[in-house]
């Protein structure tokens, strides 16, 4: 009995075998077409709808139409189509002769290769923007990623709540307050402003009372004089010197970011959003039609003279620019033709004892644009773009000159909150979004590679 019931079971195997055999190969090779060329499958590319089609066919709809949606159900794909690995191995290995012959055709046609590359070309654009990448990133450390950019944000809110609440109203005061309308404490500001070094003569200044209208008229014999027995002479010509701008303007001049801000608002506004966005036309308008105020001040800055030995002298250095030596220039092209941001990070590590969080945000943010630039430069030169350099300086900068005319054009009618909005924005929340984009361009170059 159980010898006959094992010959069934053999025999019922069998014949599954057998079933199996005879099934194999009844495949033929439409049951792999692509509904485009209702061909066999080469480099089979599935879409979110479901739909297989050929790369080449894929790209040659995309060439033509310019539409991310599947060719036969008009669905949108998301993201940017990849070869199913899987069917590609399967028909490959089913029908080797027919796929070899699809090759060679495939290859011996220009416009099919030519609208491969241009679909290749958009797939790369599109890798930081496709919703896969972005759920792998997060797998790979999104989470402790966001978490230091919700600090970094928290940090950015509580240095603008602080600057706001403890902002010196007399600084404000100085910089629109005629000289003559001083005070003796405000004298002693205005005083203390010009260096470490001033504050020796504070107390000589506030026990004679010195306001504005004695200030005017004091010369450099009496401050070498008691009571004010000033002695080094780089001090009192540092002195003179300010005293001589104070008089030309009738007001102080501005000393730092938030009083040039205050006197200047639209050209604060603009240098910053230019020397973020385009810091070679920046620095170049700067040269053009702000030379002396501003220019002069910050080429001695990034790129000084040798010491002579001399702190006092430095001081007055400072104070009396004069024209930049052949050597400053030779060093400030170079820095400005290759490391344009690495100007304006060294000119703001100068003022970190005037603005200690204020400069470092500019400091890592001039450092981070750096990286975005060199992405750029690596982008074009892996594409083998060089040739659209110029066109594309060209376009930056009509872009820029129009949108800075457009922002002259209408200064006048912008309410000034709005402008504060954006000047803090660049100034603070900006280097947050560029920690956010070199992160992506490293992951996207990561996804290359890989």
């Amino acid at each position: 009995m159980e010898e006959s019931q094992q010959n069934d079971l053999n025999t019922m195997t069998l014949e599954k075998d057998d079933h199996l055999k005879s099934t194999g190969p009844q495949i033929s090779v439409s049951e792999f077409s692509c509904h485009c060329c209702y061909d066999i499958l080469v480099n089979p590319t599935t879409l979110n709808c479901g739909h297989s089609f050929c790369r080449h066919c894929l790209a040659l709809w995309w060439t033509s139409s310019k539409k991310t949606e599947c060719p036969e159900c008009r669905e949108k794909w998301e993201g940017f189509p990849k070869v199913n690995i899987l069917l590609r191995d399967a028909i490959e290995k089913l029908f080797p002769d027919a796929i070899r012959m699809r090759f060679e055709d495939i290859q011996q046609n220009n416009d099919i290769v030519q609208s491969l590359a241009a679909f290749q070309k958009y797939g790369n654009d599109q890798i930081p923007l496709a919703p896969n990448t972005g759920r792998v990133n997060q797998q790979r450390g999104g989470g402790f990623f966001s978490g230091v950019l919700t600090a970094l944000t928290g940090v950015a809110v509580v240095l603008l709540v602080s600057h706001w609440s403890s902002r010196e109203s007399e600084h404000d005061l100085l910089v629109h307050k005629p000289v003559a309308k001083w005070t003796a404490e405000e004298v002693v500001l205005w005083l203390e402003q010009l260096g470490p070094w001033a504050s020796l003569y504070k107390d000589r200044f506030l026990s004679e009372r010195v306001n504005g209208r004695l200030l005017l008229t004091l010369t450099e014999e009496e401050f070498s004089r008691a009571p004010y027995t000033i002695e080094s002479s780089s001090h009192r010509r540092a002195i003179l010197m300010e005293l001589e701008r104070v008089k030309a303007l009738g007001v102080k001049p501005p000393q730092n970011l938030w009083e040039y801000k205050a006197v200047n608002p639209g050209r604060s506004l603009f240098l910053l959003y230019a020397l973020k966005s385009s810091p070679r036309l920046g620095l170049l308008y700067l040269y053009l039609f702000d030379y002396t105020d501003t220019f002069l001040p910050f080429i001695h800055t990034i790129c000084p003279l040798p010491e002579d030995g001399s702190g006092e002298d430095l001081i007055t250095k400072l104070l009396d620019l004069r024209e930049p030596t052949w050597k400053q220039w030779r060093e400030f092209l170079v820095k400005y033709s290759f490391l344009p941001y690495q100007l304006i990070a060294e000119f703001a590590w100068d003022w970190l004892e005037v603005h200690y969080w204020t400069s470092r945000f500019l400091i890592v943010n001039a450092m981070l644009l750096s990286v975005l630039e060199l992405f750029s430069f690596w982008r074009i030169w892996s594409r083998s773009e060089l040739k659209t350099v110029p066109q594309r300086m060209w376009s930056h900068f009509w872009k820029v000159s129009t949108q800075g005319l457009f922002v002259a054009m209408f200064w006048p009618l912008i309410p000034q909150f709005v402008c504060n909005c954006l000047f803090y924005w660049a100034l603070y929340f900006n280097p947050i979004i560029n920690i956010d984009l070199v992160v992506r361009e490293v992951r996207r170059l990561e996804t290359q590679v890989l």
